[in-house]
């Protein structure tokens, strides 16, 4: 019996414009409900964006969120894996020298934060993800720790500027989920990682939990529950991971799949 639904947003619960079918959700979150079924976006994605992305519906979920380094439910955090200070300004030391086309995205408890240089155009894709937002003149003016760090390429060069960084891979984990993006968190955090915390925190099973994804970054996830499924334009690393294949992200794949699944179980 499944107690557990966790899902990747961009590219796979959300369509290519970044937004979902809110009046299908309302049937699915009532389904969910009345099997006691728990929902979990699982997602690069700051946790207070997708707060504002489902609204009042909101705190129901558990929101693995900011790359799956933090748990947030009912607006508390439950769980979060910090970079060290010194090493996340190491790191993006190292991504300056790499570029300085790129955007990088350095997220701490107090938000996101981006170079006050950077393109409007860029600057509206981060707050895409991103509900807090803030500029500073030099990422050295950080005194906090890392929630993560995020670069956004418009060149699709990231697959090759993680290669670049190889020498701090036992330091901490770096996923290009596609050519656009590099998602970078503490060593050994990943969504399979926190996922198996969320597990831990609900007493659920690997047999009692399905998962949905699309990208690179969500292979890990794939091994998190028995009911596995890629999107139809997941990349092909994720359908071969995954034990099922279901629609695209552009016809509701997720809250379907959902909907025909638990339509099989008893309350």
């Amino acid at each position: 019996m499944i107690k557990l639904v966790l899902s990747d947003m961009d590219g796979t619960f959300l369509n290519n414009d970044g937004e979902f079918n809110r009046e299908l959700y309302k049937d699915v979150k009532k389904i969910m409900s009345e099997k006691g079924v728990v929902f979990a976006p699982v997602t690069g994605k700051q946790c207070e964006r997708i707060e504002e992305l489902f609204g009042d519906d909101a705190d129901d979920l558990w929101i693995l969120g900011d790359s799956a380094t933090r748990i947030k439910h009912n607006k508390k955090f439950v769980y979060e894996s910090l970079i060290n200070n010194t090493l996340g300004l190491e790191i993006i030391s190292c991504l300056e020298k790499i570029s300085l086309n790129h955007t990088i995205i350095a997220c701490t408890r107090s938000g996101a934060m981006i170079k006050n240089n950077i393109p409007p155009t860029e600057a509206a894709i981060v707050r895409k993800s991103y509900a807090q937002v803030k500029q500073v003149s030099d990422f050295n003016e950080i005194t906090d720790d890392f929630i993560k760090i995020t670069i956004h390429d418009p060149a699709l060069g990231c697959f090759e500027t993680r290669e670049k960084l190889s020498p701090f891979f036992d330091r901490a984990y770096m996923v290009a989920s596609e050519p656009a993006w590099i998602d970078i968190a503490n060593v050994n955090v990943h969504k399979g990682t926190t996922v198996a915390h969320l597990q831990r925190l609900l007493n659920v099973t690997f047999e009692e939990t399905m998962v949905f994804g699309d990208g690179h970054n969500d292979i890990e996830l794939m091994a998190c529950g028995l009911y596995s499924f890629a999107v139809r334009n997941a990349v092909q690393e994720v359908k071969e991971a995954a034990n099922f294949i279901t629609r695209s992200n552009e016809e509701d794949a997720v809250m379907r799949t959902i909907i025909q699944i638990l339509a099989l179980q008893g309350n």
